[in-house]
């Protein structure tokens, strides 16, 4: 169980590239900053955050999220994204997260992740594997 506590906040800046646009992405033909790349940069930011309270045979993978995508915003830009932490619950800790470009708030996310063991973690991921 994790030592972080609701109110707890992080925030992470980037540039709005090629390389996160929905065109490169596949998740539509503009070149403006794609959903899933909102949705990568929340995910990175809180686990950035929660990382911080964790020992490190610990880390959190993300399980579930909610994205409103409200607001394009253009190659160049830069976005940023401000998350805080609304739950904690056993192995869970629910995050909120504003993301806001040069001029508005472009979108709202509700993120959910899981406290995991590193080692267990990769260990059932490779029984998965043909190569096992």
């Amino acid at each position: 169980m994790p030592a972080i506590a609701p109110g707890t906040k992080h925030s992470k800046e980037i540039t709005v590239t090629q390389e996160v646009s929905a065109s490169h992405l596949g998740s539509g033909t503009a070149g403006v900053f794609a959903t899933p790349a909102m949705l990568a940069l929340v995910e990175r930011t809180a686990l950035e955050m929660i990382q911080a309270y964790l020992p490190q045979e610990e880390t959190t993978v993300g399980v579930e999220a909610t994205i409103h995508h409200l607001a394009p915003t253009p190659l160049g830009m830069k976005v940023r994204a401000e998350v805080e932490v609304v739950q904690v619950d056993g192995r869970f800790v629910v995050v909120r997260a504003e993301v806001f470009d040069e001029v508005e708030k472009v979108g709202e996310v509700t993120h959910k992740r899981a406290v995991v063991r590193r080692a267990q973690f990769a260990e059932r991921a490779r029984a998965k594997s043909p190569a096992g």
